[in-house]
């Protein structure tokens, strides 16, 4: 047997004060102390990423898109995407290997490259996290009423009361919301599964369905459809906004990343195909489809299946709802404790251990903004379509900003590899050209505007940062670390 050793106790009281006084002293507390550290599983992590994709909302709708820029080859477009998300998790997991932040993307990118270049990707993140908030307000709201009777009061009157349940939840506790989250989605995504598989037994689509081949490839028609796909997978690296509250983070956190990235490809891959499939015999194809699913329902005289994927959509966007939340007000706290917000977001509640001032003021706005667009008169679609644009140039942004940051990043510790070097090099060239693409010609001129004062705005706030907190700045990226009342127990290292 092993001979175990018990510790020699009578040299604590030397340890504990080499842990606390000296040159290489350990901080009393962790910066981002008050947050329910190491609590979270891995499924309870990944949990938030893939809900922040919304992924059954996505298979639903986002082929007929990509089909309709990318044709026929919108397959290989989702196929392309998929490598690009995996290579930009890639990316994101460099730092999430080395550090647990809360911050997500804008507490990493500082590590790599500038406090400046760090403060554009927590605006680029604030933009991108609050828009797909909204827009899964939105979605929640649309497919929940379309299950009630018609008035256009019901959407507003959803939104007001998923507003409160997501404040609720969030603030009784990241494992409470991250669960629900789990659940939820994965209730979502089997319902969308059952529905495709059914569709592919189904005897009066057996004959279009059996005609299984490769799907044709054009150059131009897949890369013409790698940004519409690309959008499916937006939200993906949410899990790295939890690496404080995340068990075995270093592990947890990139591993969760990958997965969504990867697990969504599949999702998306498969229901590209059997979409493509069931279309094929249909003049237009895929393309000329605005609601695909339900419309196979339909053929397939089936329709109580639109009426569970309504449900499934539904779900899947509340669960969103609550993952993205999630991030955005991490986000709000991890700024907030370095001051280069109002200190108050970085307050924690002393016995649920959330964001808890955070939460009470992104939670409810994100809702006021779903509810502002609701109540202009504007369909779902449009106001979707909107929003998704905002949320895409916002992540889109940050994304870009920390496959720079990474081989800089790792050239910094010493520890720069090829490997991580071509993952940020193919994806940041990546992000550049489609990025480009998405401004120049993806958008109208009024929403150009509109993000040109957003640059404005989050510049003003750099600037008068510069001016008059300019020591604030070298305290971006705050991430948790291991202090002396860790080692030691709060009332020790207190002393």
């Amino acid at each position: 047997m092993a001979n175990h050793r018990r510790p020699d106790l009578t040299t604590y009281p030397e340890l504990a004060a080499a842990a606390t006084t000296g040159r290489h002293r350990l901080r009393l507390r962790s910066p981002v102390d008050g947050l329910d550290r190491r609590k979270l599983g891995f499924a309870e992590v990944l949990g938030q990423s893939v809900s922040a994709t919304a992924p059954t909302a996505a298979m639903a709708a986002t082929p007929a898109i990509v089909a309709a820029t990318a044709g026929p080859a919108a397959l290989w477009s989702f196929l392309v995407a998929t490598v690009v998300a995996l290579l930009v998790g890639t990316c994101i997991g460099q730092f999430t290997r080395r550090m647990a932040a809360a911050g997500s993307l804008y507490s990493i990118t500082a590590k790599g490259l500038s406090p400046l270049a760090a403060l554009a990707s927590g605006a680029a993140l604030l933009l991108g996290y609050g828009a797909l908030t909204a827009v899964s307000y939105v979605g929640a709201a649309a497919y929940f009423s379309a299950l009630l009777p018609p008035g256009w009061p019901v959407p507003v009157a959803i939104v007001l009361v998923l507003t409160g349940v997501a404040t609720v939840l969030l603030r009784r506790g990241a494992r409470l919301s991250a669960r629900v989250v789990f659940v939820v989605e994965a209730v979502s995504i089997v319902v969308m599964l059952v529905i495709f598989a059914t569709l592919l037994t189904s005897a009066s689509a057996a004959d279009q369905f059996a005609r299984v081949g490769v799907p044709s490839f054009s150059l131009r028609g897949a890369a013409s459809g790698v940004l519409p796909a690309l959008g499916a997978f937006i939200g993906f690296e949410a899990a790295a906004a939890f690496g404080v509250e995340a068990k075995r983070p270093f592990q947890t956190i990139p591993r969760a990343i990958l997965w969504t990235a990867g697990g969504s490809g599949v999702l998306y891959l498969f229901a590209c195909y059997v979409q493509e499939l069931g279309y094929a015999a249909t003049p237009g194809g895929l393309a000329g489809q605005t609601e695909p699913v339900a419309s196979l329902a339909v053929a397939a005289q089936m329709p109580w299946l639109a009426a569970l994927l309504k449900i499934g959509i539904a779900m899947s966007f509340f669960a969103s709802v609550l993952a993205t939340g999630n991030a955005l007000v991490r986000v709000l706290f991890s700024m907030g404790r370095e001051g280069v917000l109002p200190r108050a977001f970085g307050t924690t509640h002393p016995r649920f251990r959330t964001p808890s001032v955070a939460i009470a003021f992104a939670v409810p706005a994100t809702g006021v903004v779903a509810v502002a667009f609701l109540l202009t008169g504007a369909s779902p679609a449009r106001i979707l379509q909107v929003l998704i644009a905002t949320t895409v140039f916002g992540y889109l942004l940050a994304y870009l900003l920390v496959c720079i940051a990474t081989p800089l990043f790792l050239r910094r510790i010493g520890e720069l590899t090829r490997g991580p070097v071509v993952a940020a090099a193919v994806s940041a060239l990546v992000l550049v050209l489609v990025l480009g693409f998405f401004v120049t010609s993806g958008v109208s001129g009024e929403m150009l505007l509109a993000w040109a004062g957003m640059v404005v705005l989050a510049a003003a706030w750099a600037g008068w940062l510069v001016l008059r907190r300019r020591s604030r700045l070298a305290t971006i990226g705050v991430y948790d670390e291991t202090s002396a009342a860790d080692l030691l127990g709060s009332q020790e290292a207190g002393r």
